[in-house]
């Protein structure tokens, strides 16, 4: 395994799901699939369920940090798009 910025990449994913979730992702990270997964699957359940505009936000986040495990790692984005499709979205 050689260390990219790639690397970085994936590792944002995790800590986004992370974050999420309210706890670390686990086996979930190799199973997760865009097309599959509803926020509300992810969301840590010790929360209130958010608002639309924030769930928005979440499901967005949420999709990008799905981008971000892709197990090719020349399919993931870069952390400079990543950044961008966030800031743009709030």
């Amino acid at each position: 395994m050689r260390v990219t910025t790639k690397c970085d990449v994936y590792s944002f994913g995790v800590l986004a799901l992370e974050v999420i979730r309210g706890e670390h992702p686990g086996d979930l990270v190799s199973s997760i699939s865009i097309e599959k997964t509803k926020l509300e699957d992810l969301l840590d359940s010790r929360l209130p369920f958010p608002s639309s505009e924030i769930k928005e936000v979440l499901t967005s986040i949420m999709i990008w940090a799905m981008k971000c495990l892709n197990t090719n790692p020349q399919m993931r984005p870069t952390m400079h798009d990543v950044s961008q499709h966030i800031s743009a979205n709030n």
